[in-house]
């Protein structure tokens, strides 16, 4: 019999986080693996003493990526690999490696590094960004998930203060898709292939996140959609993934971003589809 963890963030309060990592157990458990749940501090990260009692392979549901990579070393299968959760915690890095492959989305600019006590505010750098991308923008924080530390920059006035505000913080600016606004695409991915999707839009807010009041339903998507879906998921090397895609001009799909550990309860509600059962299947297919 097979073992395994799932580990999740054992500071964070919200219950989805744990309620995540719970779909992944009782899914491995139906398919006759041995699961622990495991909150991240339960694993105690000693360098200097012999790791004991590993189980087979993990799914990692956090952005602990120091222990993904303390696993990793100990020859543990991490899904998704610690490279893939470092890449896509951070946004900036995250563009950067779609970009190396051509993956279509919005037009992008990240900012340069500005230590917290200095600035480039006379420099004519802000200048030249607003030059390229116009006003509204989106200006969106290296790290941050349900669409939080994304903002929509209407005015000049904004466009400064926020780029004060982010002095010392990794962060990009972005052509803000009017053609998408408070509208999106979420599409599962387990080993390259598609699982599950669903259609997100908002009345209330330029992003269709169901976290800050978006509704979702079942989608068909195009092949164009399933073609950049796959494409993004594979660019940034994610054997699991949740790719948001935007509606550009004439419909034409963008990539929003790529999530190494998208929870899947949302769209299991809508779809019907439990994506926990596709990633063990996925799993045990890999390490059989």
């Amino acid at each position: 019999m097979y073992s395994c963890w799932v580990i999740y963030n054992g500071s964070l309060t919200s219950d989805k986080f744990k309620d995540q990592a719970v779909l992944i157990i009782e899914a491995a458990e139906r398919a006759g693996i041995k699961a622990e749940l495991k909150k991240n501090y339960e694993v105690l990260m000693d360098l200097t003493s012999e790791f004991e009692q590993q189980p087979d392979f993990v799914v990692f549901l956090d952005k602990d990526i120091l222990l993904a990579k303390f696993l990793k070393n100990n020859n543990i299968r991490i899904f998704n690999d610690p490279i893939v959760i470092e890449t896509c915690d951070n946004k900036a890095n995250q563009y950067l490696e779609l970009a190396k492959h051509g993956i279509s989305m919005p037009k992008t600019i990240i900012a340069p590094k500005v230590y917290p006590s200095f600035t480039i505010a006379d420099s004519g750098y802000y200048e030249k960004v607003l030059s390229e991308l116009g006003l509204p923008m989106i200006i969106k924080e290296g790290h941050g998930s349900f669409g939080m530390r994304v903002y929509l920059i209407e005015t000049e006035e904004e466009f400064y203060a926020k780029t004060e505000e982010l002095r010392g913080v990794d962060y990009v600016f972005q052509e803000f898709i009017e053609t998408s606004k408070g509208r999106d695409i979420r599409v599962n991915i387990v080993g390259g292939e598609i699982v599950a999707a669903m259609y997100r839009h908002s009345e209330t807010d330029f992003r269709a996140n169901i976290t800050n009041g978006g509704v979702a339903e079942v989608i068909e998507l195009t092949d164009a959609q399933r073609d950049l879906a796959i494409k993004a998921a594979d660019a940034v090397g994610a054997e699991f993934a949740g790719v948001d895609l935007l509606f550009g001009e004439d419909e034409k799909p963008l990539v929003c971003e790529v999530n190494a550990a998208a929870h899947i309860r949302n769209i299991y509600n809508v779809t019907g589809i439990n994506v926990a059962d596709e990633m063990i299947a996925y799993i045990l297919r890999e390490i059989g």
